[in-house]
């Protein structure tokens, strides 16, 4: 087997999609085509397993999309990345700001072939400058920052956690509350069950319903359907508590402005 072809993965969730590329993968003799995954959670998987030079990613796969691929991965893992797109402005802009690869739909073949090269010229600099890698990471985070930044974040109604090898998909009315732990989030459910994810508390706050989640303090969300009790403190502080008996703490300012939306009827 040749060492030297470019071992390559495909994620899209639209089957004549991923039957297109395929074809015109093999039609090429410096590359081999590794696998091919139909959604988000088996691309992770197949990453993982079959540690490619490159991946291809549909950017709006459901549940979990290209971007949150990237944030899943173990970063021990990640491969190049190059994003398949339908015609997306911010997108492309984003990308192309930011040095990140991406297609268009329907795939060119030439254009294929330029990412497919510049995939192969990434991996032998990296080979000579380890912090290729790093730096192709840094700048796939920069984009995916400046494409959200960019459009206004569709509401969540699932959240996709890893935990350990499997990616469990967290419905957003189960979740009781929201944590900040330092750099992690960490989500509890009513069944008491608790994930983390990486992600900022701020962000992830613009991606839920305000009807259902409310700001405890700065390093704390919950779900209102879930408050059984405000309690006030010394200090002039409050302990919320929420419906699994957990207790959080409120700060004052954020406590009065609670207090004023429970107490109207």
């Amino acid at each position: 087997m040749n060492s030297n072809l470019l071992r390559v993965v495909i994620a899209d969730d639209e089957r004549p999609a991923r039957s297109f590329l395929a074809a015109i993968l093999r039609g090429f003799e410096d590359v081999r085509l590794v696998g091919e995954a139909e959604n988000g959670a088996e691309a992770i998987e197949l990453i993982e397993r079959e540690k490619p030079d490159l991946a291809l990613l549909d950017l709006q796969m459901p549940e979990i999309d290209g971007l949150s691929v990237v944030r899943l991965l173990k970063k021990s893992r990640m491969p190049l990345v190059a994003f398949v797109t339908a015609y997306d402005e911010y997108a492309v802009r984003a990308f192309e700001l930011n040095a990140v690869d991406y297609l268009l739909k329907p795939v060119d073949k030439a254009r294929l072939r330029e990412a497919l090269n510049r995939a192969q010229e990434r991996l032998e600099r990296a080979e000579l400058r380890p912090e290729v890698r790093i730096e192709a990471a840094a700048s796939m985070d920069a984009a995916a920052a400046a494409y959200e930044e960019a459009i206004k974040p569709a509401l969540l109604e699932r959240i996709p956690v890893r935990q350990k090898d499997e990616i469990v998909i967290v419905p957003v009315k189960e979740i009781i509350s929201i944590v900040a732990e330092g750099e992690i989030l960490r989500l509890t459910t009513t069944n008491n069950e608790t994930y983390t994810i990486a992600y900022r508390l701020k962000d992830l706050e613009l991606r839920l319903p305000v009807s259902q989640f409310v700001r405890l303090g700065r390093g704390a969300l919950a779900n209102l359907e879930m408050l059984r009790r405000v309690s006030p403190m010394p200090g002039g502080t409050y302990v919320a508590t929420l419906s699994n008996g957990q207790q959080l703490n409120i700060s004052r300012l954020q406590g009065r402005i609670l207090r004023e939306h429970l107490l109207k009827l």
